[in-house]
């Protein structure tokens, strides 16, 4: 058994020895040549040679190891997939004829048909499975909502500019570059100096404003165009900001997200379900932000589609009923814990993970496990999908749990879905705003004593001691538990003060006793009236579509083997185009037959383009395999055709008037290729796969 591959580190380190060794002789060389010695020079100089030529070796193995991630061949892979979909047009720059805009982009034909079944399987997979309630809002949203939610003051990014040009760049991401840089390229470094690189990497969204600034100046990032130097860090709001009605009076923003949309109609939806918890809404629809420095193709653009679950539960009670159908699921997570110490996602059991409290609870992970699975049934690859949980200051401070589904391709890790218990946090804040309470009941049989727990922030002197920070500060004191309001009362009684973390401001405040009152209080309740929890999956339409393309890709040779072909394997799902139908040669008896399948194929649902081009039919299958179509049907006879799988190549006979439930069976996923070439002949015409 072959031993394990060295680390990295131990590359590193090799490396940095043997180049001592060489310094050490060349110094060694050159010490007996000034002195004019004749004897030993030739054996010091060969002995130099040898050393030189064990540091070529050790420099090759380390960049075998840093380039197993095949940066070179990651951008090839990366340039040959957007040529064939821009070429395919399945996307293209908007506005191209003028130059284009960056991070906007136009969907082509078979691009919106791949969206289009994607969200189709999206509804199915979800507003259907667990009788959601989808709505539909608008994409402006007034100013007073945005404000509620945190967005107006909140909703940044760190920009820096250009001193001297003014071009303006997304901080953690000039950061992010140059330390995945230096650790792909610079083998020189220290194998210290590279485990330290990983950990920024690591912690990347952790690091504050001023760390990030920190940062940036200790490693001499620059503006990468110019080679100017760069500001510090600042918040730039990515709103896009606008005016609702002809005075300009009335400001309103393109919505950033579509979950405003389902907070503020929650009392309508809580009755319209029955005022019965838990239950779901849904929405699909497009999202705006002015990002900084917009790149990476569909993964970062102004202009997006979201689908967005805001699944409402008593706080109380986040069990799932159906967390037995997920729990034995096992896939790649990424707790905090090893993220911090630089460790790798490891496989892991949902269940496992949920008792451990890893997960915080069952509702979380319900939708985590049924996240994977419709991610991994569009045909994303489950060695490539890790969920990683949101370090401390990713986190608001409101949040129970956060994870992200990444999916991993040409450009690393990307975040495509993320899975927020975002506590109560959202109800309480538009219903403070608005006036209008947005809760739920639980009626009791009989009348119940309850002891509550009231916590009064004074807004007064909180405003003098904390200015404009005051907000975060009542929302803290607003957010603690009882154990912790009741430690603070009694450390206010006896001190008349306390220390108080607000993650928000990431530092202690200081509060006094005529900041805030504390008690509990016994009540005869009816009914228990409370603010839901709401768990939030927000999915990133582009971005899974994006990682699916490069998921699905790959070449083949021609027969000839003269030159590669192009292929996506898209699950017949997503498929833009579920089969094609050729007429083997042109003529009216075969034109006949194939026009009477198209209008059976149609009838039945099923997407399909006709091919009568002269050329060969190889040719024609190579075609339709570089858009993704799973089944040609090649017209051969007036009473049977040929269907060919894309993947396996592989052919059946089947009779004329069984085509359309034949391929309606497949791209519906009733059956599958095996159970097809089972029940009917396969068949090696003499038209083969001439590609």
């Amino acid at each position: 058994m072959a031993g394990a591959a060295p680390s990295e580190e131990a590359l590193r380190r090799a490396l940095a020895e043997r180049q001592t060794a060489v310094d050490a002789q060349a110094e060694a060389v050159r010490s007996l040549k000034a002195s004019g010695a004749k004897e030993g020079v030739d054996a010091a100089v060969e002995a130099l040679k040898a050393l030189k030529i064990e540091a070529g070796a050790a420099a090759r193995r380390l960049q075998a190891a840093v380039g197993s991630g095949g940066g070179a061949a990651r951008e090839e892979m990366r340039q040959t997939v957007v040529n064939t979909l821009e070429r395919k047009l399945f996307y293209i720059p908007s506005f191209k004829i003028y130059r284009g805009v960056a991070g906007l982009y136009d969907y082509g034909p078979p691009g919106c048909a791949v969206k289009s079944n994607v969200l189709a399987f999206w509804r199915q997979h979800f507003v259907l499975e667990e009788n959601m309630l989808e709505v539909d809002c608008p994409c402006v949203t007034p100013e007073v909502v945005l404000k509620a939610s945190g967005h107006v003051e909140k909703f940044t990014d760190l920009m820096v500019k250009d001193e001297k040009t003014g071009t303006c760049y997304r901080a953690d991401h000039l950061l992010k570059d140059f330390c995945k840089d230096k650790l792909e390229k610079d083998l020189t470094l220290s194998p210290e100096t590279a485990a330290e690189f990983k950990r920024v990497l690591a912690v990347l969204d952790d690091l504050s404003t001023e760390e990030l600034g920190a940062k940036i100046k200790e490693y001499g990032i620059v503006a990468p165009d110019t080679k100017n130097p760069l500001s510090a860090p600042y918040p730039f709001n990515l709103m896009f900001q606008t005016s609702i009605g002809p005075t300009g009076l009335s400001v309103g923003y393109m919505r950033p997200e579509t979950a405003q949309g389902i907070f503020v109609n929650f009392k309508d939806l809580y009755y319209y379900n029955g005022q019965k918890l838990p239950f779901a809404a849904a929405q699909i629809g497009q999202a705006f932000r002015n990002e900084i420095s917009p790149r990476q193709g569909l993964l970062r653009v102004r202009e997006f589609t979201l689908a967005e679950i805001e699944h409402f539960v008593d706080p109380e009670d986040k069990s799932h009923p159906k967390f037995v159908d997920v729990a034995d699921l096992e896939f790649l997570m990424f707790p905090r814990e090893l993220q911090l110490s630089g460790e790798s996602a490891k496989l892991t059991k949902l269940a496992e993970a949920v008792l451990k409290g890893t997960v915080n609870n069952e509702t979380l992970g319900y939708f985590i496990g049924r996240v994977y699975l419709f991610l991994t049934r569009l045909g994303i690859d489950k060695s490539r999908l890790r969920f990683r949980q949101h370090l401390p200051n990713e986190m608001a401070h409101y949040a129970a749990d956060c994870w992200d589904a990444e999916i991993e391709c040409s450009y690393g890790w990307i975040e495509c879905v993320g899975i927020a218990d975002r506590s109560a946090y959202d109800l309480k804040a538009h219903s403070e705003k608005s006036g209008v309470p947005l809760v739920a009941h639980e009626k009791f049989s009989k009348p119940r004593e309850v002891e509550k727990l009231f916590i009064v922030p004074s807004k007064k002197d909180l405003g003098l001691a904390f200015k404009g920070n005051q907000k975060m500060v009542v929302e803290a004191l607003e957010a603690m538990s009882e154990k912790e309001a009741m430690d603070m009362k009694t450390a206010l009684e006896s001190k008349g003060e306390t220390n108080f973390q607000v993650c928000t401001l990431g530092k202690d405040v200081v509060i006094t006793k005529k900041m805030v009152s504390i008690s509990m209080e016994k009540k005869l309740e009816h009914q228990r009236v409370f603010t839901p929890s709401v768990v939030e999956p927000s999915f990133g339409i582009g971005r899974i579509i994006y990682c699916l393309f490069e998921h699905s890709f790959y070449t083949r040779p021609s027969k000839s083997e003269e030159e590669q072909l192009n292929v996506f394997r898209f699950p017949p799902i997503v498929a833009p185009i579920k089969c094609t139908v050729f007429p083997l040669v042109k003529n009216q008896e075969f034109d006949g037959a194939a026009k009477v399948l198209a209008k059976e194929l149609t009838a039945a649902g099923i997407s399909h383009i006709i091919d009568t081009t002269g050329i060969s039919i190889g040719r024609r299958y190579a075609r339709t395999d570089e858009i993704g179509v799973p089944f040609a049907v090649t017209v051969d006879s007036a009473t049977e055709v040929t269907i060919r799988e894309r993947d396996s190549k592989q052919q059946v006979r089947v009779g004329i008037d069984e085509v359309a439930s034949v391929v309606k069976e497949l791209t519906e996923g009733q059956s599958t290729w095996t159970d097809i070439s089972f029940k009917y002949p396969s068949h090696i015409g003499p038209q083969g796969d001439q590609e």
